[in-house]
């Protein structure tokens, strides 16, 4: 693993969450609990979803994509991340680091269009519910889903073509426990000013932007919602928004402070990381959408034809 300062690094060190060994068994068991509740998680709402035709709506349509992108954003990081914490040798080579980096960004960047995306559906529904089915066609959530996917790739590719552009001849030794841009910069042998401005500008058009309209909508579906004359159906639509942004704080502040302070310390942005890339994709199925009304139905029908004499454990 020695490196010389003409030899181009062929792999990378992760020194991960922790080296203590005590801390990264119970790292380990939670990493693998999350995990596999977001596997469960993404994989019943899109099965629900193809399987119940009453989801077939566009807001399904998104929360599915926003699965798909869950799914692959957590299965590009965790199971590596296990097996570090279970190995004494945390290797991971220069092909494989920038493939994950890749992947990496593809997902996460589409879940910040997405996330923008749904944020506006829920504006029409709310705000606009007459115009709804006009203006949410089958055609434009085609688009806004494709353009989500394009735009999570194109930033992707130029962050990772900033990134493996300079130069990696000194230390191999990554603090952190996945491979991203940031954690890599400070290994760098060459300059970093542009490639940081290039990552940095990214993050104002894939985190900024999305951010500043998912919060320009939900102000104004509060509004709506807070001139419904239910008290009890104002209290439900509040406690929604509540959730759903919680959810983006949670995911947008992290991921701001990761890629958009660059004083920020190694230690503070890989913990903060663990918050975009381990818990946001345990959260999306739950919040927005396994505690909805829509879902259980869906949940019940499936229970109903698989397990008919069991239907009513389900609730």
């Amino acid at each position: 693993m020695r490196q010389t300062n003409q030899t181009q690094v062929a792999e990378f060190f992760l020194l991960g969450l922790s080296d203590d060994p005590n801390t990264q068994q119970l790292l380990f068991t939670l990493l693998l609990g999350v995990y596999l509740v977001t596997v469960l998680g993404n994989l019943l709402l899109v099965s629900l979803v193809q399987a119940d035709s009453q989801l077939h709506t566009p807001m399904y349509f998104f929360l599915c994509n926003l699965s798909v992108a869950d799914l692959c954003f957590s299965t590009n990081i965790v199971p590596q991340a296990l097996v570090h914490l279970l190995s004494r040798k945390k290797v991971i080579s220069f092909t494989q680091c920038a493939a994950q980096l890749f992947l990496f960004l593809i997902f996460g960047c589409t879940q910040c269009v997405l996330l923008a995306v749904m944020s506006y559906d829920r504006y029409v529904a709310i705000c606009n519910p007459l115009h709804y089915y006009s203006i949410m066609t089958r055609r434009v959530c085609i688009q806004l889903a494709t353009g989500s996917w394009t735009s999570g790739i194109f930033v992707s590719v130029v962050d990772t073509t900033f990134t493996l552009r300079l130069t990696y001849q000194g230390s191999n030794r990554i603090a952190h426990f996945f491979c991203e841009a940031p954690a890599l910069l400070i290994l760098a042998s060459t300059d970093t000013r542009t490639s940081e401005m290039a990552i940095f500008l990214m993050g104002v058009v894939i985190l900024l932007i999305p951010v500043s309209l998912i919060l320009g909508s939900y102000s104004y579906i509060i509004v709506t919602v807070v001139k419904i004359k239910s008290a009890a159906g104002r209290l439900k639509a509040l406690s929604t928004c509540g959730s759903h942004l919680m959810v983006v704080i949670l995911f947008y502040g992290s991921g701001i402070i990761t890629y958009m302070t660059p004083k920020s310390s190694k230690q503070q942005k890989k913990l903060v990381s663990v918050f975009y890339a381990v818990v946001t994709p345990m959260l999306n199925p739950l919040i927005y959408s396994l505690r909805n009304k829509d879902v259980k139905g869906a949940l019940r029908k499936v229970a109903a034809r698989n397990f008919p004499n069991r239907l009513e454990d389900i609730h």
